[in-house]
C-alpha cells in the first residue's frame, strides 16, 4: 500500500477537529450535572495513560500503521481476525456518527428532507476528499481548525450577560460518583477515540516524536471542551441541558446583543459539521484501510464508495430518532467502546514491547 506522508502540525490538526467535532452540540459529561466541568478535567487525567500508549505503540514501529504493527505482532492468521473486530468497531462506529448528523441537519435546519440525503451528501463528500489522499484532507484540517477556536471565543463574549454562576454551583453537591460517572463518559468519547489515529498515521515529513503529536492535541482539544461545557452549564444550567436534544444548539439560540448579535446558531452548526465532516473522513478511511490489509489490495481508494454505500445503509435504520440515539451514547457505548479504545490497545502494546527488538 502505497505510503501517505503528512506533517507533525497537520496530523495535530486533524486530532484536534476529529476531538472536538461532536462536543459541538453536546455537553460533555452532562451526567455529571452542574460538576461536567469537573468530570472533563478528571477525564483528561484518566486519559493520559492511553495517550502514552498510542503514542508508545507508533514509537516501537516507525514508520508503520497499526494495521502493520498488528500483522508483525500477531502473525498473519491471528491479524486477520484482529483486522476483522477492528473493521466492525470502525464500521458500525462511522455509521453511528453519520447518522448523528444527519439528524442533526434535519431536526435544526431541513425538516422535510430525508435524513438519508443529508447523510449521503456529507458522505459522498468525504469520500471524494478521501480519494485526493489523507494529505488533502491534512491541509483542509490546517486551515479550518481554527473555525471552531474563533467561534468559541465569540461566542463566550457574547453570552457574558446570560451567564449565572450558579448554574454551576455548588461543587460534588451530589457526591464525587455523578462526577466519575461523567469522566467515564468524556473519557469514552472524544478522548480515547483519537485511537484511531494508529490506523491513519504512518510516516510523518519530520521525525518527530508522536508523544509530541497526541499530547499537544490532546492538550488543545482539552481546552475547547472544557470552556465549551462551562459556556453551556452557565448559561443553560443542569436541568435545561439535560432537557434538550441539542443544549449547545439552543444555547446559542439565546444569545441576544442588542438585537443586533442573534440567531447565530449557524455558527455553531458550522464548527459541528467541519468537526464531523473530518471525523467521517477518519473513520472512512480506517475502514477502507482496514478491508484493503484483510484482502491484500494495493489500494484503498477504489474501496472507499463501495464502503461508503453500506455504511449509509447500516446508518439509515441505526436509530429511529434523536433520542433513540442518545439513549445509546449516554449509556451503552461508555462499555461498548471499552474492548476497541483501551483493552485492545494495551494488548498491542505489551505485545509490541517483545516484538520490537526482533523487528529491528
Amino acid at each position: 500500500m502505497q505510503k501517505e506522508v503528512i506533517s507533525t502540525e497537520q496530523a495535530i490538526k486533524l486530532i484536534i477537529l476529529f476531538s472536538v467535532g461532536s462536543t459541538s452540540i453536546f455537553v460533555p459529561g452532562l451526567s455529571a450535572g452542574k460538576d461536567s466541568w469537573l468530570a472533563v478535567i478528571v477525564a483528561f487525567v484518566m486519559v493520559l495513560p492511553m495517550i502514552m500508549i498510542f503514542a508508545r505503540i507508533h514509537a516501537n514501529f516507525p514508520s508503520k500503521d497499526l494495521f502493520e504493527i498488528i500483522e508483525i505482532c500477531f502473525g498473519k492468521f491471528i491479524s486477520k481476525i484482529i483486522l476483522l473486530i477492528i473493521i466492525w468497531y470502525t464500521f458500525f462506529w462511522v455509521s453511528d456518527v453519520l447518522i448523528n448528523y444527519g439528524q442533526y441537519i434535519q431536526v435544526t435546519s431541513l425538516p422535510k428532507t430525508p435524513r438519508v440525503i443529508n447523510m449521503a451528501i456529507l458522505a459522498v463528500l468525504c469520500c471524494w476528499v478521501l480519494k485526493q489522499g489523507i494529505e488533502s484532507l491534512a491541509r483542509w484540517s490546517y486551515i479550518f481548525v481554527y473555525i471552531p477556536f474563533v467561534i468559541l471565543v465569540g461566542i463566550s463574549l457574547l453570552s457574558i450577560t446570560i451567564m449565572d454562576v450558579s448554574n454551576i454551583l455548588p461543587i460534588f453537591n451530589n457526591g464525587y460518583k455523578p462526577v466519575l460517572k461523567g469522566a467515564f463518559s468524556v473519557f469514552s468519547q472524544p478522548l480515547t477515540q483519537i485511537f484511531v489515529f494508529t490506523m491513519v498515521f504512518s510516516d510523518f515529513r519530520k521525525s518527530n516524536s508522536s508523544y509530541r503529536i497526541y499530547l499537544t492535541s490532546l492538550l488543545i482539544a482539552g481546552i475547547y471542551i472544557l470552556i465549551f461545557t462551562l459556556i453551556n452549564l452557565l448559561v443553560l444550567g443542569e436541568d435545561a441541558a439535560n432537557s434538550m436534544s441539542y443544549p449547545a444548539y439552543n444555547m446559542v439560540r439565546r444569545i441576544d446583543v442588542a438585537q443586533i448579535f442573534q440567531r447565530i446558531e449557524i455558527l455553531e452548526s458550522l464548527s459541528f459539521i467541519l468537526g464531523g465532516f473530518v471525523k467521517i473522513s477518519i473513520l472512512l478511511l480506517c475502514l477502507s484501510k482496514g478491508v484493503t490489509k484483510l484482502f491484500n489490495f494495493k489500494d484503498y481508494r477504489f474501496l472507499l464508495f463501495p464502503i461508503m454505500l453500506l455504511v449509509l445503509n447500516l446508518a439509515s435504520f441505526l436509530y429511529e430518532d434523536v433520542i433513540s440515539y442518545k439513549d445509546f451514547n449516554n449509556e451503552i457505548w461508555p462499555y461498548y467502546f471499552l474492548p476497541f479504545q483501551v483493552i485492545l490497545p494495551i494488548i498491542i502494546l505489551g505485545v509490541s514491547e517483545i516484538k520490537k527488538k526482533k523487528f529491528k
